[in-house]
């Protein structure tokens, strides 16, 4: 099948041509009604005769398609390039967004990125041509809203290796955020394998009204859930409030289900997504999907009685539903806006904004930039701009073009916005922020996703604060935190007081999307001949060793690089920013392991104790110095270690350095994949106390993996420097095919092992 810059229509139809069958037989075996996302999941079983158990049986799955950023990609492909095949055995793109760096506008950043990136996207767009994939160059957009405008369609299942993949449930496809090994697999022809998910049911009724936006919803349900509540299972949105959304604004709450940690998020098709579909051109996929609207939706048995069929139940009445921000340093830090002016002052942060973002993969949606250009217009209108720097990151190209086309730039230009390019930016990291001086307090609001400490600008004295782009624009337009644009007026130049207007919006451009430059390439009909791009002096590119396999012994004294005190996000394991220009090297961008994590030792970030001479000294040097000696060691990690972003280097970068193993109180769903596709152990203390009981010089020994299987837990001897010795049991969620990956070595290995068969 050809690659094309959208999904064919005759892939679509191959998906929707066994739902009859496999959705009539699975409500057999289940002996009940389906959800929406157990529909979607057992059309993609590799063997659709299983009755899986949610949360404990792993599956095989077959996803229709592969879509990777450029900083997750290089991982990847280089992954991929050692499995031997000729072509990605399913479609597959990748899309340069991630490395575009903010700092002065759209332009310059880009021709800057271009340069500062040359060798990164010529691999990049070498590879995709080599084997099979398309390629969208820098400035297209962002991953997940170009994946919405093109790819995403009813009732599909994709994988992506970011965590905000989830993007794509706005049109109801079941869309997970994997680890760059998850994809090779894929990529390699095999299944993926996953735990089957528990299933979280969120009932909304009512229509969203004045200030609130579906921003809100997910900063509600985050408040709930919190940021490890959603661990391990798929969230359904359902019931009449969700038909009130738009498609882009349902995007925005599966988008932010990453926060909560939720394998992914969707909602049932409905007019909303067939009006986006044929709004962005695929009309074919709207009349393919109207065609099995009964199955692109929960059973009316489920829809009735929703608490039978859920494992939790959260209900939102979306008319009651006002404004929120959230933040600090944690997405889950919930309160309405009228209420942080007050918290501010009790916690001694700054109340002025630094700045002010509207943008990211989460709120670039045609409709969020009619809102908050609304509200820039009205306060233009009155003669207000913006009192704090504010910046706007378009999604796409597509969007870009429409809403220049549409003034709605020229709107937020006039209260003194800066348009930057159709990229992360900011929201990852790459902002190359000159107005405020590393280690000063000060506050941002921003309508992204995510806000631990240095995600945004790299410094850890900045509160970032996550909202709607109407609250941020608003806020921008106030200078302070200390505002509720709700009740809340501004003194205009001539001393009268203005009240902030916000409008409906507008779903979709009545004109038609302009779709602006063109980014997608295709490869070629026959990539053998292409040369993939890797210089051997290269800082940014290297090409990968396979790691040696498991050696049939037990892990024997092994000491404690990290004991990671509290939040411990892959952030902290393998901080973004500056960084990302090493994702392709995984030597180089080993320099940054647990730079940002909390030794529960010392209280310390980023430094601990070299066990083999006594020094102190950075995690990244001290692991280095254990590689050098063939030394192995072991983290020790607290609650949901892991959580936040997709990137496998937070794995694969403790497993170069002689990481076997890492034992934590719990996980976040990825990253624990990521240590078991790399051949690291991932375990549980059985008791969390048993935390508490390992300590600085302990050595720490892994016994009787000889017996290593699905459900049984595993002896773990804590030896003291007096000799006494802590036994401790870890537990596990290793399957057969998951212990085989440890024992290979990798689960790369097995794949070469057969495919080489």
């Amino acid at each position: 099948m050809p690659v094309a810059a959208s999904t064919p229509i005759e892939l679509i139809e191959n998906v929707y041509s066994t739902l009859d069958e496999r959705v009539d037989a699975a409500r057999s075996r289940f002996g009940r009604d389906l959800t929406l996302a157990e529909k979607v999941l057992v059309n993609h079983l590799d063997d659709p005769t299983l009755t899986p158990e949610r949360g404990a049986t792993y599956v095989d799955l077959r996803p229709d398609r592969v879509a990777m950023q450029d900083a997750t990609a290089q991982m990847a492909w280089l992954q991929f390039m050692t499995a031997g095949l000729d072509a990605v055995q399913v479609p597959t793109t990748t899309h340069c967004d991630h490395l575009i760096s903010a700092r002065l506008d759209a332009g310059r950043d880009l021709a800057a990125a271009l340069d500062t990136n040359e060798e990164v996207y010529d691999f990049l767009e070498s590879v995709c041509a080599r084997y099979g994939a398309g390629f969208w160059k820098p400035g297209s957009g962002i991953i997940h809203q170009v994946v919405l405008e093109q790819y995403a369609f009813p009732g599909g299942l994709m994988i992506g290796t970011d965590s905000h993949t989830p993007n794509a449930g706005g049109l109801g496809m079941v869309a997970v955020g994997v680890g760059g090994a998850d994809a090779v697999d894929v990529m390699t022809g095999f299944p993926w394998n996953v735990r089957w998910p528990k299933l979280i049911g969120v009932y909304l009724t009512g229509e969203l009204e004045g200030w609130a936006a579906p921003k809100d919803v997910i900063l509600k349900v985050a408040e709930i859930l919190t940021v490890a509540g959603g661990t391990g299972a798929i969230v359904e949105y359902f019931g009449p409030g969700a038909h009130s959304l738009s498609a882009t604004g349902k995007a925005t709450i599966c988008n932010m289900g990453a926060e909560i940690g939720a394998t992914t998020s969707l909602f049932a098709y409905d007019d909303a997504m067939a009006r986006y579909l044929k709004a962005t051109g695929r009309e074919a996929a709207a009349d393919a999907a109207n065609a099995v609207a009964h199955h692109l939706r929960a059973d009316d048995a489920v829809l009735a009685d929703p608490a039978r069929y859920f494992d939790r139940m959260v209900e939102i009445d979306l008319s009651r539903l006002g404004p929120h921000i959230n933040g600090p340093h944690t997405p889950d830090r919930a309160r309405p806006v009228a209420e942080l002016g007050a918290e501010a002052k009790l916690n001694g942060w700054p109340l002025e904004v630094s700045a002010a973002l509207v943008g990211s993969c989460t709120n670039s949606s045609y409709e969020d930039i009619t809102r908050a250009a609304g509200i820039a217009r009205h306060a233009a209108a009155h003669g207000l701009t913006a009192r704090s720097p504010l910046m706007v990151t378009p999604g796409s190209e597509q969007v870009r073009a429409t809403i220049e086309r549409d003034g709605l730039l020229a709107d937020l230009e006039a209260i003194g916005a800066t348009v930057l390019a159709n990229a992360c930016g900011p929201c990852i990291g790459q902002w190359d922020r000159q107005d405020v001086a590393d280690g000063t307090p000060n506050s941002i609001v921003t309508s992204y996703n995510r806000n631990f400490p240095k995600r945004n600008d790299g410094y850890a004295s900045t509160n970032a604060f996550v909202t709607s782009p109407e609250t941020v624009v608003a806020l921008a337009l106030a200078g302070t935190l200390d505002f509720d644009p709700a009740t809340d007026t501004l003194t205009a130049p001539d001393g009268t007081e203005v009240a902030l207007m916000v409008g409906p919006g507008t779903e979709l451009p009545e004109a038609g999307f302009d779709p602006g430059a063109s980014g997608f390439i295709a490869p070629p009909d026959d990539g053998s001949g292409v040369e993939v791009r890797v210089s051997p002096d290269s800082e940014r590119l290297q090409v990968l060793a396979p790691f040696a396999p498991w050696d049939g012994q037990d892990l024997l004294d092994l000491p404690v690089l990290l004991k990671a005190q509290g939040k411990c996000t892959t952030d902290h394991i393998s901080m973004a920013g500056p960084w990302l220009r090493y994702r392709g090297h995984l030597e180089n961008i080993s320099g940054n392991l647990y730079l940002g994590a909390v030794n529960a030792f010392t209280g310390a970030t980023g430094k601990g104790k070299n066990q083999l001479d006594g020094s102190t000294g950075s995690f990244p040097d001290i692991a280095a110095s254990y590689h050098a000696a063939g030394q192995r060691w072991v983290v020790v990690g607290d609650r949901n270690i892991g959580e936040g972003s997709s990137r496998e280097h937070a794995a694969m970068e403790p497993r170069f350095r002689g990481c076997a193993a890492v034992i934590a109180r719990s996980f976040a769903r990825i990253h624990e994949t990521n240590l078991k596709k790399q051949g690291v152990l991932a375990l549980t203390f059985a008791d969390p106390d048993d935390y508490d009981r390992i300590d600085e010089d302990d050595r720490v020994s892994v016994l009787g993996l000889a017996a290593l299987a699905p459900g049984t837990p595993v002896r773990v001897q804590v030896t003291k420097p007096d000799g006494t010795a802590v036994e401790i049991v870890a537990e596990h969620t290793l399957s057969s095919e998951q212990i085989e990956w440890f024992r290979a070595g990798s689960a790369l290995n097995l794949i070469r092992e057969r495919t080489a068969g």
